[in-house]
């Protein structure tokens, strides 16, 4: 198949398509990560968008059934430089184009993408088109003017679960939780339950009640979209502030910012990858994390509610987490759970989480 990616500004590439012989619009970003592309690709927060991989082999391990955070594919298209049609990993059990196809998923090989990436960099992240189908340039700008973008959509609420559902029940847990599941990673619950904490996952549309019903603390998890488009989360939010400890990762920590009064802003072409340095404020550690956002909390909004910067992106000085003592309430920017992405934060944050629900983090 021929493949063409056409951005809103006017800038097209063409190349070989693989995956699925499809016609998909999103918001073109990239991610910088080595490894990890099946974690991308069905990470709930990557839903609309069309990601490139700055890496120059993408395929080469194949997929599994082990390494998806959903249940799907939630990226609109797939980009990369070089495709490896034959994958070549003992956990391989089968090759990255038939899984994207069967997903109905469509890909770009054969591209410079160091070339897009610079003018994504440049221009920002933007609307784009991708079609492994033979279509008009006009039918190809007709498809991205009837997508309605990023900004104002409550996409986390697309992508949450239906129901209520235990996710892990030791019989003495170290602490009782509730993920509020705005599209959270598989990897996340994992983490909790491989820590000895009970379990529940709630709709990020339930009541404040619901998600505070019997349980020791509330965490927001990652999710994709705009925050400020979800103000009756907000609200509930604000409800259960000072009356749990309330955690949250990625949209949690946007959620949360919002809820005590701070502001969030769109970044130009957002933070995706396995490897941003980010200094915890109090220890001066720094910690190479993984990422995965377009948004942010804006620093002097923050400060004002009486919260704390306890995290810094050094790449750009971006808040990376925060904590407001008195309203209990601690949160970050960055994938503790670091699926893909390295290990330094796991164990040091993860304990620092469950301290801040128990009552003893200092």
């Amino acid at each position: 198949m021929q493949a063409i990616l056409l951005l809103e500004d006017g800038r097209a590439f063409s190349g070989d398509g693989f995956g699925a012989c499809a016609t998909r619009v999103g918001e073109v970003v990239f991610n910088t990560a080595m490894t990890g592309y099946q974690e991308v690709l069905t990470d709930p927060s990557y839903a609309e968008q069309v990601v490139v991989m700055t890496t120059s082999h993408v395929g080469n391990t194949g997929v599994n059934a082990e390494d998806p955070e959903s249940e799907k594919v939630h990226v609109s298209g797939f980009v990369v430089n070089r495709l490896a049609r034959c994958s070549s990993n003992w956990r391989s059990t089968g090759e990255l184009s038939p899984y994207l196809k069967e997903q109905g998923v469509p890909g770009i090989a054969g591209i410079d993408t160091r070339a897009l990436v610079r003018h994504i960099r440049t221009k920002g992240a933007m609307k784009c088109v991708l079609s492994t189908e033979s279509k008009s340039k006009d039918e190809l700008l007709a498809h991205m003017a009837a997508w309605p973008g990023m900004l104002g959509r409550a996409l986390a609420a697309e992508v949450t679960c239906k129901e209520p559902y235990l996710y892990a029940n030791p019989d003495k847990p170290t602490v009782r939780l509730t993920v509020v599941d705005g599209g959270v990673k598989q990897n996340i619950l994992r983490m909790l339950k491989g820590a000895g904490a009970m379990v529940r996952v709630h709709p990020i549309t339930d009541s404040a009640e619901a998600w505070m019903d019997g349980v020791d603390g509330v965490l927001f998890s990652n999710g994709p979209g705009d925050p400020g488009a979800l103000p009756g989360v907000v609200d509930q939010i604000s409800k259960a502030i000072g009356k749990k400890p309330l955690l949250g990762i990625c949209l949690g920590h946007q959620l949360l910012a919002l809820a005590l009064g701070a502001k969030t802003y769109k970044l130009k072409f957002g933070h995706r990858g396995a490897n941003h340095p980010v200094r915890d404020e109090r220890s001066g550690r720094v910690e190479i994390t993984s990422q995965n956002h377009g948004f942010a909390v804006e620093r002097e909004s923050l400060l004002a509610t009486g919260a704390e910067v306890s995290h810094l992106n050094l790449n750009d000085q971006t808040v990376s987490g925060f904590v407001h003592p008195t309203s209990r309430v601690m949160a970050v920017q960055y994938h503790p759970e670091s699926c893909p992405g390295p290990h330094d934060s796991r164990s040091l944050l993860l304990e620092r989480f469950i301290q801040f629900v128990q009552g003893t983090w200092q």
